[in-house]
């Protein structure tokens, strides 16, 4: 927040991702980022996972995932709410979309094989933002830790 209160008073502007990104896919990097750094630890294990989610759901190749979440953390660093992401989420998908962010976002959380509480907290706050109903984001936990354990 100080960075950003110096960015304005001295003419410094945060980097500005590529226009060409598509911005839903910046707002689902950067929610899966925040999910990732909740318990302070954003770990290797959360990178692959980001980018293995993010690959997958939006077709990319391992070059512009590399790049997604560069821009992602930036745009991280440099917001203090999670609306703008939250609203590009709202905006461009329908439910049955947003319940499968929410299961993205589980897969991270639980990638280090500890749901810390900040973690599951945020999932309910992010839930709540796009409409996603508890049972819902309840049945996408549940979803998550099954593949965790087939995975292992």
């Amino acid at each position: 927040m100080i960075d950003r209160l110096l960015d304005f008073l001295t003419g410094r502007e945060a980097p500005a991702p590529n226009a060409r990104t598509d911005e839903l896919q910046l707002s689902v990097a950067a929610l899966l980022i925040e999910a990732a750094r909740m318990d302070s630890n954003f770990d290797a294990a959360e990178r692959a996972t980001i980018g293995r989610l993010l690959a997958k759901r939006f077709d990319l190749a391992p070059e512009a995932v590399q790049s997604l979440v560069e821009q992602a953390e930036s745009r991280v660093q440099y917001s203090a709410q999670y609306f703008p992401f939250t609203h590009e989420i709202c905006k461009r998908l329908d439910t049955e979309q947003r319940v499968e962010i929410i299961e993205m976002l589980w897969k991270v959380a639980l990638s280090d094989g500890v749901l810390d509480p900040y973690e599951d907290m945020l999932l309910r706050q992010i839930a709540g933002l796009i409409q996603v109903p508890d049972k819902d984001r309840g049945l996408a936990r549940q979803r998550a830790l099954e593949q965790l354990k087939s995975s292992r």
